[in-house]
């Protein structure tokens, strides 16, 4: 990597795949670790960056998450792409020391196979692995930090030990505040030269006239506006769309507030089953008052104000960009702008967000405690305080008062705030209107409950698709799905699990399947089978009538399971095993395919043991045989899994 034409040595690069930004949260916690060891690190997403660029790097870490049915995220899919090309020899990346550590799910059959590949795929091409890979589960109680925590803690030692400071060289300790690469400032846009527009993303792409270079800098890169959601790709794209239903569906005195959204375009957009529609929230603007309050930000919160880099943009071959991304057609920010549309002050915080905000306390009392979160010996203490009760950072400065955060920080210490993925609940002909329009349907939980404090809590981005009235028009991203549902597989029986909202996906592929029934004729449409689990039978069994009416049309079946409707509770997996003998030939003797939909957790560990054990009932198999045979089917993509 070089600097004004130099090359400086201690460099490191923390690239990442990050699907709902859980993984850029821990890359750019890793940047921290290694700007602390005196590297010289800059934190980018795998596509920013061609895979030659690696061994510019004195050492690389890869964090990777697994979005579908075991794929990179949208941001690391090209890179993925690129280094998939058959013409690299084995020994592309023989100058590249490297570690990863992936964010997986455990209720997923594919875990972690993101990761997995990214690391072998590295390796085949001549990469040295310099450290253990890591690996964590969202699954496990304490969350992806039981692993990360004494994975980062073992990188900062190993790294140490292998590219030890010069003598007389510290780490920067912990109570010393890392400079950011960028602040804000007040003033309007400034050129690239001097400073970054804040409506402005950097694609670092080292191409140059298609081919991979070594040589490029960010004079020579590409500079692309991105719009709020992000820039158009094969995977994803920005579309405008109008609000023309929000209905409720379950009872107003039920405990769960469930929606039928229905959006629109004018324009026609094709998309299918399992494809997902990326909504971006909004602060209310009562919080948005409360934090400028709290933080004494009212005679700054009305100013114009933008980005501003700390170090000279152009100085180095790669500068990165801002952490916020700002709307291209917002023609002036301000401070109240920023903090309603794009700084998430309803999330839990993570550690180190405690650790940066300890600095701005001015109560010795206060600071000792939040770098108490901070230490991992009480991760317990932080999960009580943060994630069990899902206190949010606006509760945090509210009782830790004594904070006082610069408004020049706040994109640094206040995490970005993301769009929020909807599976689509529309199919087939309810896809499009007879003027051309395309129809958008969402089934949406609105989430509000009560936390063991008896604080209720509500999800800032359910909270404000609940309010939105019919006629609104505003900017969502269409991107593409895991589930890959293909039109020559409608002759193959479908088995369809989806309790709850997981019956969004099914109901769009129950339309497209439909769809492909009556446009072509020769098709023998292979059966449809839906397993719908849900509460109460009156309360929250959704597009009951559409079911009854499609079963006259097509070769539907429809079983539930009202887990509340009895004594003993019923799940779709207790369903499934009565059902035993047509699942079975199905699946078995006439190859048919299985999509699973819903909640993450217990139920898709369920359903696999309910289908193992159908195969070994009514195939007559050892455990070990129906497990292969359920595997077999996974990497036939016959089994396909989408839970949230």
């Amino acid at each position: 990597m070089t600097v004004n034409g130099r090359r400086r040595e201690r460099t490191a690069a923390v690239v990442y795949g990050s699907e709902t930004g859980n993984a850029l949260e821990y890359a750019e916690e890793a940047g921290r670790i290694l700007e602390r060891l005196h590297f010289h690190t800059v934190v980018q997403p795998l596509n920013a960056l061609q895979p030659i660029f690696l061994s510019r790097f004195k050492f690389v870490v890869a964090i990777v998450s697994t979005t579908g049915q075991g794929d990179l995220p949208a941001n690391a899919r090209l890179f993925w792409k690129k280094l998939l090309r058959k013409r690299l020899p084995p020994d592309h990346l023989q100058h590249v020391n490297f570690t990863s550590f992936g964010l997986g799910d455990s209720s997923y059959p594919q875990f972690n196979w993101a990761a997995r590949k990214l690391h072998k795929r590295l390796l085949q091409l001549g990469a040295q692995e310099i450290h253990d890979r890591g690996e964590a589960d969202e699954q496990h109680e304490e969350g992806s930090d039981a692993s990360w925590d004494p994975w980062a803690a073992s990188l900062r030692q190993q790294t140490l030990i292998r590219y030890p400071l010069e003598d007389g060289r510290d780490p920067i300790p912990a109570d010393v505040l890392l400079q950011p690469k960028w602040i804000l400032s007040r003033g309007t846009n400034r050129p690239v030269t001097d400073t970054a527009p804040i409506s402005t993303k950097y694609h670092h792409s080292p191409a140059v006239n298609g081919e991979d270079s070594p040589n490029g800098s960010l004079q020579n890169q590409e500079t692309e506006v991105a719009s709020l959601v992000g820039a158009s790709n094969d995977n994803c794209h920005s579309l405008f769309v109008q609000l023309e239903e929000n209905r409720r569906l379950t009872p107003r005195d039920h405990w769960q507030d469930v929606r039928h959204l229905h959006f629109s375009c004018a324009s026609p957009v094709e998309y299918a089953p399992g494809d997902l529609l990326t909504i971006m929230p909004e602060n209310s603007s009562d919080d948005v008052d409360h934090i400028i309050e709290l933080m004494d930000w009212s005679q700054d919160a009305d100013q114009t104000i933008c980005f501003e880099p700390t170090g000279n943009v152009l100085e180095t071959d790669f500068y990165p960009r801002p952490l916020v991304t700002v709307n291209q057609h917002c023609t002036r920010l301000t401070l109240r702008k920023l903090l309603k549309y794009h700084l998430d002050i309803r999330a839990v915080p993570r550690r180190s967000f405690f650790a940066m905000v300890a600095h701005f306390a001015n109560d010795p009392m206060h600071k000792e405690r939040l770098l108490e979160f901070t230490d991992p010996q009480y991760i317990d203490e932080l999960y009580d305080y943060t994630t069990r009760p899902r206190r949010s950072i606006l509760e945090v400065l509210q009782e830790f008062h004594s904070i006082k955060i610069p408004w020049s920080w706040a994109a640094n210490i206040l995490p970005e705030l993301r769009g929020r993925q909807f599976s689509l609940a529309s199919g087939g002909a309810r896809k499009h209107t007879l003027e051309g329009r395309t129809n958008f349907e969402l089934l949406v939980a609105i989430v509000k409950y009560k936390t063991v404090i008896k604080t209720i809590r509500e999800g800032v981005c359910t909270r404000f698709l609940a309010g939105l009235s019919p006629g609104t028009s505003m900017e969502v991203m269409l991107q593409k799905g895991g589930l890959k549902v293909q039109k020559s597989e409608a002759a193959r029986p479908v088995v369809m699990i989806g309790p709850g909202t997981g019956i969004a996906p099914m109901r769009s592929l129950i339309w497209e399947r439909y769809q492909w029934y009556l446009s072509v004729p020769s098709i023998k449409l292979g059966e449809t089978v839906l397993f719908y689990g849900c509460r109460n039978e009156k309360a929250d069994f959704f597009y009951r009538e559409e079911w009854e009416s499609m079963k006259e049309a097509m070769p539907l079946k429809v079983y539930t399971a009202f887990s509340r409707d009895q004594a003993a509770k019923l799940y779709v997996q207790d369903v499934l095993v009565r059902q035993a003998e047509l699942i079975y030939d199905l699946l078995h003797s006439q190859d048919g395919m299985v999509y699973v939909c819903g909640s993450s957790g217990k139920m898709p560990k369920a359903v696999r043991i309910a289908l193992v054990s159908i195969f070994q009932s009514k195939g007559e198999m050892e455990e070990s045989v129906a497990e292969d045979y359920l595997q077999a089917m996974e990497k036939q993509g016959r089994y396909k899994q989408e839970t949230w």
